[in-house]
C-alpha cells in the first residue's frame, strides 16, 4: 500500500463536533476538511457506526478519511447514539431510530458553511448496511453511496441465520457488541460527565442475542432494514463492493440486479476489510475508485464511472487448503450481467458415489454425521484475520456422503452460485443439511470452493417453515454461496453432504439420519467461458493517507486450537484473539482488548453443544483506568435456548457494576 502524504488540498481535523438530534441527544463526530473549505465548499461523505471513532476504528479511519478530505471532501465519521462519545442509548442494530438519526445528521451536514449541500454515505459491514437503509429513506441531499461487505436481506445474509439455520455467529456478534458497547466515552471529549454517561449506558445495555433468538423466521423484525423489500425506495447511486472470502458476497449480485438506481459492483478475493488494506491480497486502489464515484455523483465531474462494466470480478485460483491465507493468485474479468452470458450451467448427477454427466441407477444412501463435522469450516465471517479460513476438508468429508467427479481434462472457471437439488427423507421432525463443493488435489488434499446450509423445515419458506414428517420423501433446493474460482486440470470436484456443520451452525435438536435418493438429486455448476474481451483492466495500486501513530506496548496474537478428550470424545475448539495493547500517541489513550471463545460438543449428542465467549475491554490514560468483562453463553434443550450473560465494570480496581442475564427462549423448528 502506497502512503500518500501530499494531497491536492491541505487537510485540517476537528477531533470532536457535536451534532444535535431532535430529542436533545448529541452525536459525536470527527471531521476532516480541506483547510480552505469555508471559501471553496465541498460535498460531505458520512461514515456512521457504533464502533467508536476515538479508538475503535481509528486505525482505518486515519488511512481513509484524510485521503478523501485531501481530495476535496468533508469526511465525517459519526458515533451512533449510545456508543463511543455520543450520548443516548442503543437498544438494537439497524433500528428506525438509527436511521432517523442518520437522516438528521445528513440534514445537519447540508447546513454547514463548508458543505455544498450534496452528501454521500460510505461504510463497510454495519456502515454498509445503514448506507443502503438510509438511502431507502431518500434524504434529498444523499446522492450516492458506497456499500462494502453488506447485505440487502437481514435474515438470509447476515450473522444471525443462514438457510434458516442458526449461525453460532449469532452469539458471537451479540457478545462482540456486548463488549463494544460497554465502554465509556473519553473524558477528554465529554468532560466530567463521562462516568454518569457510562453508568447509564451500562444499566441499560441490551443482551442482543435474546431478541435475535426470538425471531427465528423471516418476519417483520428482519424485513425492517432489508432493502430488498422495496428496491424502488433507493434512488441514490450505489457502488457495491464485496469479497469472495467475506460472509456477504452473495448480496453484491442481488444488489446490482435489484437496484433501480445506477449501480456497479467490484468483487475481489478479500475477507471482511476495505480493499485498500484487505487480506488476502491483491489489494486495489479502492480510494481512487471511491474518488471517481464521488467526483461524478457529488461534483459532476466526467469520471466516466457509468461506462464501467456492471461487474468487475476477481476469479481466484483454487488454493491449497490453509486456515491462514495472505495472497490469492487470479485475474480480473468484467461483465455487464450476472451470471455472465458466457456462463453455462452444467448438471452433474449422483451416480453411486460419483458425480457424472449422466444419471445412474436409482440408489438410496444414508448419512448420520458426527456432530463434530464442520471443524475445518473456518469462521463464518473472517474478520479478525487470525487462522480463520477453511482448512483441509478431508476430516469433514469423512463425516459426510461424498460424490467425486472424474479428473478434469481441462481447467474450468466456476463463476456464480452452484445449486444442489436434493431428494431426501429424514427420521426426525427437525433437520438440517450442509452441502459443500470441494476441489480435490491430485495428492488428495481437499479445498472448499463453496458451501450452503438449509434448515429442511424451511425447504419451502423461511417465513412459514413446517415440521418434517419422518420417512416422507421431499425435495429441496440448496443454493451454495456465489463464487468465482478457477479449478485446474487433473483436479476432481467433490460434493459433500452432512447432517451438521458445527461449530458454524447450531445442530438440530436430535441426531438425524438423512436418506438421499440419488436418481432425483443433482448438482448444477456455473462454468464461465473464457473470452479475450472479458479481461478487466488492472486497478491502480492501493493508496492511503499516512497511518496512525501508535505505540505498541503488547503485541497482538491469534490462536485457534482443537482438542479431543479421548475418553468422552468431547471436542473443544478454543479461539483466543488478543488485539494487543497500544497507546494512541495523539491523545494518550491506551487500549487493550481480548476475546476468548470456546465451542464444545460430543460427537453423538447435539444437545451437548455449548458456546461460551469472554471479552475484556480496557481503556486508560494516566491514573484513569476502566475495564469491562463480558461473558456470554448459549446451550439448548430440544425445546428451548438457554442464554446466559454477565457484565462487570471496573473503575481502577473497584467493581462499580455487575449485571446478569438468564433466559429461556422457545426453540421454533431450529
Amino acid at each position: 500500500m502506497k502512503v500518500v502524504r501530499n494531497f491536492p488540498r491541505k487537510v485540517q481535523e476537528i477531533a470532536n463536533q457535536w451534532i444535535p438530534m431532535a430529542d436533545g441527544v448529541r452525536l459525536a463526530a470527527r471531521i476532516w476538511l480541506p483547510s480552505d473549505a469555508l471559501v471553496n465548499r465541498v460535498p460531505a461523505i458520512l461514515e456512521y457506526l457504533p464502533y467508536r471513532k476515538r479508538d475503535g476504528t481509528v486505525v482505518r479511519d486515519q488511512l481513509t478519511h484524510p485521503y478523501l478530505a485531501g481530495h476535496g471532501y468533508g469526511a465525517v465519521r459519526v458515533d451512533m447514539r449510545g456508543n463511543g462519545d455520543s450520548e443516548g442509548l442503543m437498544f438494537d442494530e439497524y433500528t428506525e431510530q438509527e436511521q432517523d438519526d442518520a437522516v438528521a445528521v445528513i440534514e445537519w451536514l447540508t447546513r454547514q458553511p463548508w458543505c455544498t449541500g450534496r452528501v454521500g454515505m460510505m461504510g463497510i459491514s454495519w456502515g454498509g448496511f445503514n448506507a443502503l437503509q438510509v438511502a431507502a429513506r431518500r434524504p434529498p441531499a444523499l446522492k450516492a453511496v458506497i456499500t462494502l461487505c453488506s447485505t440487502d436481506d437481514r435474515y438470509s445474509d447476515d450473522i444471525h441465520y443462514k438457510g434458516g439455520c442458526l449461525l453460532t455467529e449469532n452469539l458471537g456478534w451479540a457478545a462482540t457488541m456486548f463488549a463494544y458497547s460497554s465502554r465509556p466515552p473519553d473524558p477528554l471529549i465529554v468532560g466530567k460527565s463521562w462516568k454518569k454517561v457510562w453508568l447509564e449506558r451500562l444499566k441499560n445495555q441490551p443482551f442482543l442475542i435474546s431478541d435475535w433468538l426470538k425471531h427465528p423466521h423471516r418476519d417483520g423484525y428482519w424485513k425492517q432494514g432489508s432493502v430488498c423489500e422495496n428496491w424502488n425506495a433507493i434512488q441514490a447511486a450505489a457502488l457495491c463492493v464485496g469479497g469472495w472470502n467475506d460472509a456477504y458476497s452473495n448480496a453484491v449480485p442481488r444488489l446490482i440486479l435489484g437496484l433501480k438506481s445506477p449501480s456497479k459492483a467490484i468483487i475481489g478475493p478479500w475477507a471482511h476489510k476495505y480493499p485498500h488494506f484487505a487480506v488476502p491480497e491483491p489489494r486495489i486502489g479502492f480510494l481512487q475508485e471511491a474518488l471517481r464515484w464521488w467526483d461524478f455523483w457529488l461534483k459532476g465531474e466526467p469520471t466516466r464511472v457509468l461506462g464501467e462494466p456492471n461487474f468487475r470480478t476477481y476469479i481466484m485460483d483454487v488454493m491449497r487448503p490453509s486456515a491462514a491465507i495472505t495472497h490469492v493468485p487470479g485475474r480480473w474479468v468484467k461483465d455487464h450481467i450476472w451470471p455472465s452470458d458466457s456462463v453455462q450451467r452444467h448438471r452433474l448427477h449422483l451416480n453411486g458415489r460419483s458425480l457424472d454427466r449422466d444419471p445412474g441407477a436409482p440408489q438410496t444412501l444414508s448419512i448420520i454425521s458426527p456432530q463434530t463435522t464442520g471443524l475445518d469450516g473456518g469462521e463464518f465471517c473472517i474478520i479478525w484475520l487470525g487462522p480463520e479460513f477453511p482448512g483441509d476438508q478431508r476430516r469433514d468429508d469423512a463425516g459426510s456422503l461424498t460424490f467425486d467427479s472424474e479428473a478434469l481434462a481441462d481447467g474450468i472457471d466456476l463463476v456464480g452460485a452452484p445449486m444442489f437439488n436434493l431428494s431426501f427423507s429424514v427420521d426426525k421432525p427437525v433437520a438440517l443439511v450442509a452441502v459443500r463443493l470441494n476441489s480435490l488435489w491430485p495428492d488428495g488434499a481437499s479445498s472448499r470452493i463453496s458451501y450452503g446450509v438449509l434448515n429442511l423445515c424451511h425447504r419451502e419458506s423461511h417465513e412459514h417453515p413446517s415440521k418434517l414428517e419422518p420417512g416422507r420423501r421431499y425435495s429441496a433446493k440448496i443454493k451454495l454461496d456465489d463464487i468465482a474460482m478457477h479449478i485446474p486440470k487433473n483436479h476432481r470436484l467433490r460434493l459433500s453432504i452432512s447432517t451438521c456443520y458445527w461449530p458454524m451452525v447450531w445442530p438440530a435438536p436430535e441426531a438425524v439420519t438423512l436418506k438421499v435418493y440419488t436418481e432425483e438429486s443433482h448438482l448444477e455448476i456455473p462454468v464461465r467461458g473464457r473470452r479475450p474481451e472479458d479481461t478487466a483492466p488492472d486497478f491502480a495500486e492501493a493508496e492511503a493517507a499516512p497511518p496512525l501513530k501508535r505505540r505498541e506496548i503488547q503485541k497482538p496474537s491469534n490462536k485457534r486450537e482443537v482438542t479431543i478428550d479421548q475418553a468422552s470424545g468431547e471436542t473443544r475448539l478454543a479461539i483466543i484473539d488478543d488485539f494487543g495493547r497500544y497507546e494512541i500517541v495523539e491523545h494518550g489513550l491506551e487500549t487493550w482488548e481480548c476475546a476468548r471463545e470456546l465451542y464444545t460438543i460430543l460427537p453423538e449428542d447435539p444437545l451437548s453443544a455449548k458456546h461460551e465467549i469472554h471479552w475484556s475491554e480496557e481503556l486508560s490514560r494516566g491514573r484513569w483506568k476502566v475495564r469491562t468483562e463480558t461473558y456470554s453463553e448459549l446451550t439448548a434443550t430440544k425445546e428451548h435456548w438457554l442464554v446466559k450473560g454477565r457484565l462487570e465494570a471496573f473503575e481502577g480496581r473497584r467493581r462499580i457494576l455487575a449485571r446478569r442475564w438468564n433466559e429461556k427462549i422457545e426453540r421454533k423448528l431450529i
